[in-house]
């Protein structure tokens, strides 16, 4: 082209996730059946919306006003709901002005990185959520700034790394936090917000705190809002439908802001991030119009225990099973439905491989692993050989080589099966060419 066309920060875009389908689609059509592991997608794995629910739906979408659009802002009654739960819950207080409803959180993440001021980074978690490491790194047009999240301490973040990066980098503007963690399942403890956010107060900061997976805590440490804890700190807390309803295809998400009033460039990102909004016109109107009479329903308790009972049993399972292999660190998921499995140093080696029965497959695996990184080759091995598709953990934006599969399975028995099939896998490819 005569005039360069291509975004410089487009080789930060990357979302291994859906990535890898590309190469599972291509292993299926040779007969494998694949064991989709690799997207969080509760419907796609046969989690059902319970039909009250739907019966709410049915009785909206006969009302012609769920065909137009919202105001920018979002629908009035759903943004006044969660206004009131949120300040309910105690902490900071939330206002329905301050709520910006989008089609979907990966929308809000778009948006939220793509009107940052050039210069200004925001720090994140890593292993990352690779939406919004991309969406960074694009921005930033060069690599995502990451703290570590250490398997050897539970997942949980090191804060004094977040306190020397934010300390001798004076272009993070921001901090991440994503609570309960993708892909890691860790819950934040209180204590260790509270440090996160004192840091930001510190060195005058704003913080982002992605919750889609808040309802979905089930482990010992308790989940604790942005709202609990954020005091007088300037932050951006984001929800939405898609997990706990759920309802991934309803793209229905949200950003709560907080304490816009003490900080005028704040308030001004938060203008700016209306604007770009408004430019939109409006998020879909059918799921906001239905939010606050799910969440108000009596039923929605009890379907969210459940949710969290049954992701409590798979994370136990797959625990028992992972924690009898040698040469991997597991740790327990507390929250959302993944599990992140790390190889122990020195474990992973060029030369191992999985055996592949199907010749054409074992040559497409051959030529995907060139110059893959070590995970990534042993889970394309694992897709060839098993047709268990999951991803792998540097296609999170971390220096740390695993897998992250799904708690999602709804049969009992195909969950250990997959769990079994991926442990024997792992011994398998570890004692290869030993």
């Amino acid at each position: 082209m005569r005039t360069q066309i291509v975004h410089s920060g487009a080789g930060e875009l990357s979302y291994e996730i859906r990535g890898i389908v590309d190469l599972a689609k291509k292993i299926e059509a040779h007969g494998v059946e694949i064991a989709w592991e690799n997207i969080g997608d509760p419907i796609a794995k046969g989690h059902a919306v319970p039909a009250w629910i739907k019966d709410i739906i049915k009785r909206t979408i006969e009302r012609d006003a769920s065909f137009g659009y919202s105001p920018t802002r979002g629908v009035g009654e759903a943004r006044r709901f969660i206004a009131q739960h949120r300040t309910a819950e105690g902490g900071t207080e939330l206002r329905s002005q301050d709520i910006l409803f989008f089609n979907g959180l990966g929308d809000a993440i778009s948006i939220v990185y793509t009107y940052l001021n050039e210069g200004a980074r925001i720090l994140g978690p890593s292993p990352a959520y690779p939406t919004h490491s991309s969406a960074e790194g694009a921005h930033a047009r060069q690599h995502h700034l990451t703290y570590m999240l250490d398997p050897a301490r539970g997942w949980l973040p090191d804060v004094e790394d977040i306190r020397n990066k934010v300390r001798y980098n004076p272009t993070i503007a921001g901090i991440l936090i994503i609570n309960p963690d993708n892909p890691t399942g860790v819950v934040y403890p209180r204590a260790v917000l509270e440090e996160i956010v004192a840091i930001a107060r510190e060195h005058d900061l704003f913080l982002i705190s992605d919750e889609i997976y808040a309802h979905l805590a089930y482990g010992d440490e308790p989940f604790v809002s942005l709202a609990q804890v954020i005091g007088d700190v300037p932050g951006i807390a984001m929800r939405g439908l898609s997990k706990e309803i759920p309802w991934p295809g309803a793209r229905c998400g949200w950003a709560e802001f907080y304490n816009t009033h003490a900080d005028t460039d704040f308030a001004r990102y938060a203008q700016t991030l209306y604007d770009a909004k408004m430019l939109e016109v409006c998020a879909t109107t059918l799921p906001q119009m239905v939010l606050p009479q799910i969440y108000a329903d009596a039923r929605f308790a009890a379907h969210l225990a459940a949710q969290r009972a049954f992701y409590k049993r798979r994370a136990q399972t797959a625990q028992d099973i992972f924690a009898a292999v040698p040469g991997i660190t597991v740790v327990k998921p507390q929250g959302a439905f993944y599990l992140a499995v790390v190889f122990n140093d020195g474990v992973l080696r060029d030369a191992q491989t999985l055996p592949i029965a199907n010749d054409a497959v074992r040559a497409l695996v051959e030529d995907a692993v060139a110059d893959a990184p070590q995970d990534t080759r042993f889970v394309y091995y694992l897709l060839g050989a098993t047709g268990v598709c999951t991803v792998p953990l540097s296609g999170f934006n971390s220096h740390l080589h695993g897998f992250r599969m799904t708690l999602l399975e709804r049969d009992d028995a195909r969950f250990r099966h997959i769990c079994e099939t991926i442990a024997r896998a792992i011994t398998d490819y570890v004692a290869a060419n030993d």
